[in-house]
């Protein structure tokens, strides 16, 4: 995504990125080119774990954290506003001073507004823009640590977020309509795919009759917060993608309230490839209870899946649907 600008500043030698030195990249993301810079020196910084191993498998030096210092950053950012203005500041803090620190994003995740306020505190190059898009840099000199935000924060009802991750100022209603939707038995063994900071996992657990509960997240920093707030020696937890993680045991019931975009667009297969998922992992007996937006169309998919489903709670805004019975197609 970020390509045509990069390679465009560093071609026309606007860019002044260092001879020497490592490059760090915050959340490059999946889709996010890389080939402009020098392989050998770059460390990419990625939490979300099927980019994690894309970058990995790519040869790129991979972890979760910052590890400086570093002759220069590119950070990618992000649509949360909090959590961009953070990876800005983080980086302006880990590259030597009067290394480049380089912004890249979309109009629509606010990379105009980042500008704007940077112009403000530091000396911001003119932007190049292309595909809908900016790319600038300023001189690191580390004095945006204003812009960085707790590491932890917690929540109204006492749990344990951080910026960035999916509602990270309070449970998600649709969660808490599925939770609240749940039946009073169910099956010893479960598992919550996409499960984020563990709100529906704590919920899970008040069940007693639950004996473990598989907490599937791909965001490593959710997954931490996850295991700050579900203490429960019944969870495990893996930093997985829902949408690929295979359990050594099926498990009876499954519960998620799946992602259904990866940009500002929705993307209602995002929320089929984790219907499909639960269907794979599921015990032939298994159940499946997931919310969902109320015009996200998840019906034929759990037709096709699942040999019963049904709308069992819902409001305005969301539907919870029980299925029964995976099929697995194609087998």
């Amino acid at each position: 995504m970020s390509a045509p600008r990069l390679t465009l500043a560093l071609e026309d030698g606007a860019l002044p990125l260092p001879a020497e030195g490592r490059v760090a990249v915050l959340h490059p993301g999946e889709t996010t080119d890389l080939s402009a810079l020098p392989a050998a020196r770059v460390q990419v910084i990625e939490p979300r774990q099927p980019a994690h191993d894309l970058r990995a498998r790519q040869g790129l030096d991979v972890t979760t954290e910052l590890d400086g210092p570093y002759a220069a950053a590119l950070v990618v950012l992000p649509r949360a506003k909090a959590l961009a203005r953070d990876l800005v500041a983080a980086a302006d803090a880990a590259v030597a001073p009067g290394g480049p620190v380089i912004v890249d994003g979309q109009k629509t995740d606010g990379v105009e507004s980042i500008l704007r306020d940077l112009r403000r505190r530091v000396s911001v190059s003119a932007p190049v823009s292309k595909a809908h898009g900016k790319l600038f840099w300023f001189p690191a000199e580390g004095t945006l640590g204003d812009w960085r935000r707790p590491a932890r924060q917690t929540t109204p009802e006492g749990f344990v977020t951080a910026p960035g991750v999916f509602s990270a100022d309070g449970p998600d209603p649709g969660s808490v309509l599925l939770a609240g939707a749940l039946p009073a038995k169910l099956p010893t063994h479960m598992a919550d795919l996409g499960a984020g900071w563990g709100y529906l996992a704590t919920r899970v657990l008040a069940h007693d009759r639950v004996a473990r509960l598989d907490l599937v997240e791909a965001d490593r920093t959710a997954l931490d917060c996850a295991r700050e707030n579900v203490t429960d020696p019944r969870a495990r937890f893996h930093w997985a993608d829902a949408r690929a993680w295979r359990p050594e045991t099926a498990p009876g019931g499954v519960v998620m309230n799946p992602p259904f975009h990866e940009g500002r667009a929705p993307d209602p297969d995002l929320g089929r490839a984790f219907v499909a998922a639960a269907a794979e992992i599921l015990a032939p007996g298994g159940r499946l209870w997931l919310v969902a937006n109320r015009h996200l169309p998840y019906e034929a998919e759990l037709a096709r899946r699942f040999r019963t489903a049904q709308e069992i709670a819902g409001d305005a805004r969301f539907k919870v649907l029980e299925a029964a019975r995976p099929t697995r197609p194609g087998r």
